[in-house]
């Protein structure tokens, strides 16, 4: 089913204590917000709109560099103008289903979204509920007097809350002025909206507090594997009077011959993003065959691997180059390339490692004839 969301990211989070606003701040090795975002792209939705506070366009391109199919919209002084922010800036597009989502709730799933999905077959709007497990007590303010409160109806609403969009919208444009809702489905209900109940997650908890951030980061490390992909290439050498290797220009006495700018530590490097998440090889996303392709930066390549990565909920962690060659010399541009591709990824340069080494004159590249080049790179990705 095709549907579009909106995260909710426009708060400043006073509540979880001194620092950056709670939605940029870093939960294991990834701002908060980054991993809801990932979370809806690998699930399907087409288009999401992230409500940020004003004048945090430039942290919002920063902290989800490198994803697609998104766009931002400042938000208002609520929870609820800040979701109307972001319905109107979808509504410029059209969609049928939304979802609705708290960036503070980073560790959503596809089996959550799926059933909210599957839910809105039977009304205009579906929210994850959790069970209360917890005895709950009711304090009289004023008298101290004490009282258990029935808990066998009570649940625990969690987002992303999903809707038709268009009911939502008139439910929205006839809740009463004066009052702030406290969910998005208190509003359809108000409207006269049924509401499924789909099954909630104990992780898709609320990060409010500082000591929610200590949880989560012991959570992250359960929610996500790291898998390893491996890459080699090789070309050989021709007329030219320069070379592309990890995506810097080096002079040379000779160029290297490829369909494309036959960088080979782009080559294997794509390679092992893509063989990370088991998406082939780089022939079969960019063939030699199609002429589109001829003299193309391999920088194309890599950022459209980055891409699938991104787009499956995962992220980079570190890579690793070697380049295999008796000449050119490597070290004077190692850093330049470092950087290059730290630049590409969209990671720290200190997660990236270029070598360089020789086979002692034996082989293809002892002799001169070309230069080759193997890469490994890790990424984390959903469970």
């Amino acid at each position: 089913m095709n549907f579009s969301a909106v995260i909710v990211a426009a708060g400043s989070g006073e509540r979880a204590g001194p620092g950056e606003a709670k939605q940029w701040r870093m939960v294991g090795g990834k701002p908060v917000a980054r991993w809801s975002l990932e979370a809806l792209l690998a699930a399907g939705a087409r288009e999401v709109v992230v409500v940020i506070p004003m004048d945090h366009q430039d942290r919002a391109a920063t902290v989800f560099a490198g994803l697609p199919n998104w766009t931002t919209t400042t938000g208002g002084a609520t929870r609820a103008q800040s979701t109307l922010a972001g319905l109107r800036a979808l509504g410029e597009r059209g969609t049928q289903i939304v979802l609705i989502h708290d960036a503070a709730r980073p560790f959503l799933t596809r089996p959550t979204i799926e059933a909210l999905l599957a839910a809105l077959a039977q009304t205009p709007g579906a929210v994850p509920v959790l069970p209360m497990a917890d005895t709950l007590k009711r304090l009289e303010p004023g008298a101290g007097n004490v009282s258990t409160a029935p808990r066998d109806s009570l649940w625990r609403a969690q987002t992303p809350q999903a809707f038709r969009f268009d009911d939502l919208v008139r439910a929205y444009d006839a809740w009463p002025d004066g009052e702030t809702p406290t969910d998005d489905a208190q509003v359809m209900e108000r409207a006269g909206g049924g509401i499924t109940l789909t099954p909630g997650d104990p992780m898709l908890m609320k990060l409010t507090y500082p000591e929610d951030f200590a949880m989560a980061e012991t959570l992250a490390g359960a929610t996500r594997v790291t898998r390893i992909g491996q890459g080699f290439d090789a070309h050989r050498f021709g007329p030219g009077d320069e070379v592309w290797l990890c995506g810097v220009r080096v002079s040379h006495n000779q160029g290297l011959i490829g369909h494309s700018d036959a960088d080979a530590g782009l080559h294997a490097l794509t390679d092992a993003l893509l063989g990370a998440i088991g998406e082939g090889d780089i022939g079969d996303h960019f063939p030699p065959t199609d002429p589109q392709w001829k003299g193309a930066p391999s920088s194309v390549f890599l950022t459209h691997a980055a891409k699938l990565v991104a787009a499956r909920g995962a992220r980079v962690i570190n890579i690793d180059v070697t380049l295999i060659c008796e000449r050119p010399k490597i070290k004077p541009h190692r850093e330049a390339m470092r950087a290059r591709i730290a630049e590409l990824l969209h990671l720290p340069v200190d997660a990236v490692s270029v070598k360089a080494t020789t086979t002692e004159a034996m082989g293809f590249t002892g002799r001169g004839e070309g230069l080759a080049a193997q890469a490994v790179a890790s990424i984390e990705i959903p469970s």
